[in-house]
C-alpha cells in the first residue's frame, strides 16, 4: 500500500485575538487529538500524520490536507478543532481504502460537509 499521508497545520489559530505565550494553537491542540485516536486506532496506521509550518490558509484555520501518491490531495480548511479529530480519521479511512483517492460528496463524514474543501487533481507523468 502506497503512503497515505495528513499534513496538518502548526500555525493556525481560528481565534483573531492574541493568545497568550503559553496557549497552544489550535492546530497543535487538533494535531495532539489526532496522534492520540491515531495510537487507540489499528486502521489508522496506514496513515502517517505529519505536521507542517503552514498550508497558507491563514485566514480559514485550521487546515489539513490528505495526499497520496496516484490520488487526489484534499485540503480542508475553517476545521473547528473541538472534536473534528474522529471526524478526520473517518474521511482518512474512506480515502485509504479508495483505490483511486476519489470519495464521493455524499460519503464525507457530515461534519466536514460544512468546511471549506479542495480537491487538486493527481498530477500525471508526461507520456
Amino acid at each position: 500500500m502506497s503512503k497515505h499521508t495528513l499534513f496538518v497545520c502548526q500555525s493556525c489559530h481560528r481565534s483573531s485575538e492574541e493568545r497568550p505565550k503559553d496557549q497552544p494553537a489550535d492546530s497543535t491542540r487538533l494535531l495532539e487529538q489526532l496522534n492520540s485516536l491515531c495510537m487507540e486506532e489499528l486502521q489508522s496506521n496506514n496513515l502517517e500524520i505529519q505536521p507542517v509550518g503552514c498550508l497558507w490558509t491563514c485566514d480559514k484555520p485550521c487546515a489539513v490536507a490528505f495526499s497520496a501518491p496516484y490520488k487526489p490531495t484534499y485540503l480542508f480548511t475553517n476545521l473547528p478543532t473541538d472534536e473534528v479529530a474522529p471526524v478526520l480519521l473517518q474521511f482518512g479511512k474512506l480515502y485509504l481504502d479508495s483505490n483511486t483517492g476519489n470519495v464521493p460528496w455524499k460519503q464525507f463524514p457530515e461534519a466536514l460537509q460544512s468546511v471549506s474543501i479542495a480537491k487538486i487533481p493527481v498530477v500525471e507523468e508526461g507520456e
